[in-house]
């Protein structure tokens, strides 16, 4: 039963955030072989101001090693 968050800055439409979900959930199911009914996925806007320090320094950074996809960026 996975359970995806998915946290970005701000100003996405609801269309984009819907057709996002759509694509999460298609991966998931494609990846992992789960059915499509045990998948929730959740989308934070989070301020573009707050991006570093709630996101970055807290989320990302620390767990650098383990994520599978690492960031090409890094913040100022």
């Amino acid at each position: 039963m996975p359970h995806v968050v998915v946290k970005m800055k701000e100003g996405r439409s609801e269309e984009q955030k819907k057709r996002l979900t759509d694509l999460v959930t298609k991966a998931i199911v494609d990846g992992i072989g789960c059915d499509e009914s045990k998948v929730s996925v959740a989308i934070a806007d989070i301020p573009s101001d707050d991006w570093v320090s709630t996101v970055y320094r807290t989320e990302i950074e620390p767990q650098m090693d383990t994520l599978y996809k690492k960031p090409g960026y890094k913040p100022d």
